[in-house]
């Protein structure tokens, strides 16, 4: 485990920041769009847990980088997510290293792609147990905090997928589907308590995952990345681009702001359009 800690405060300009002191976990945040929210979150001065898989000396490298960049606390946290007490200690762990979780963002998730008959049942299993199981384990963890303090921000990062379906995606689309259900339970839930939780949901969004996909894809095929961009992978997305992985930080952070406060058990789509149709 890896702990880089910085004084938390003012900006490099003097400027106070809207999360100063707030504790944020950020789930799935060592690289793509959890990295760019904890970014987005640590610049606007929370204290920052990240957790994800990656190469130790590299993690300890970007939490050091975070800390110093924004001049904020930056911890990282290997907790595996496929466990519910692993879950839990994540949250006891944050909470007695910098005080108790006001921001959940609920990022991490795994995917496989195979038709349902084909489709293994460990791979839906572990996919449950990432993208869905783990939101509900996170969320229930931090609540009781967030009710006692009055205060309180939970996002899921779904997916355009957990409004609608597609071809053999039978496990990542009934777990985005139980997180926005998940999302709508707990904001009614908690609507008395000063605690709003909402699901973010973005279509295709470019990742250095996605960019080796694109890659593949084309190879695979034979035809030029941008017909795979177009073609294929922004088939149903009507502006033909991705959003970009601080797009969607943006809307993360806007959800953790006082002017989104009576935002809770909403769907928020960043997804071109997709949706739409």
């Amino acid at each position: 485990m890896v702990r880089i800690l910085q004084s938390a405060g003012l900006d490099r300009t003097g400027t106070a920041r809207p999360l100063d002191g707030r504790v944020a976990i950020v789930t799935g945040s060592t690289s793509g769009i959890g990295l760019a929210i904890a970014n987005t979150l640590a610049e606007q001065g929370a204290l920052i847990v990240i957790n994800g898989l990656g190469d130790e000396a590299e993690i300890e490298r970007l939490c050091r980088e975070l800390s110093d960049r924004h001049q904020t606390p930056v911890r990282y946290d290997d907790a595996d997510l496929s466990q519910a007490g692993a879950v839990m200690d994540l949250v006891d762990r944050s909470a007695r290293a910098f005080g108790p979780v006001e921001i959940l963002v609920n990022n991490a998730g795994i995917q496989y792609v195979s038709p349902i008959e084909e489709f293994p049942p460990e791979k839906w299993d572990a996919i449950l147990a990432i993208n869905l199981s783990a939101v509900f384990h996170a969320t229930r963890c931090v609540l009781p905090d967030m009710r006692r303090r009055g205060w309180g921000r939970i996002i899921n990062v779904a997916s355009a997928h957990g409004l609608i379906g597609s071809p053999f995606k039978s496990a990542y689309v009934a777990a985005k589907h139980g997180v926005i259900g998940l999302t709508k339970v707990t904001a009614l839930e908690m609507a008395e308590a000063g605690i709003t939780c909402n699901a973010v949901c973005p279509g295709y969004v470019w990742t250095p995952l996605v960019e080796h996909q694109v890659r593949a894809q084309a190879v695979a095929h034979g035809i030029s990345e941008d017909e795979v961009v177009r073609k294929v992978l922004l088939a149903e997305q009507p502006n033909k681009r991705f959003a970009t992985a601080e797009e969607i930080a943006g809307t993360v952070a806007f959800l953790c702001s006082p002017a989104a406060a009576s935002i809770t058990g909403a769907s928020i789509s960043v997804d071109g359009g997709w949706t739409a149709h």
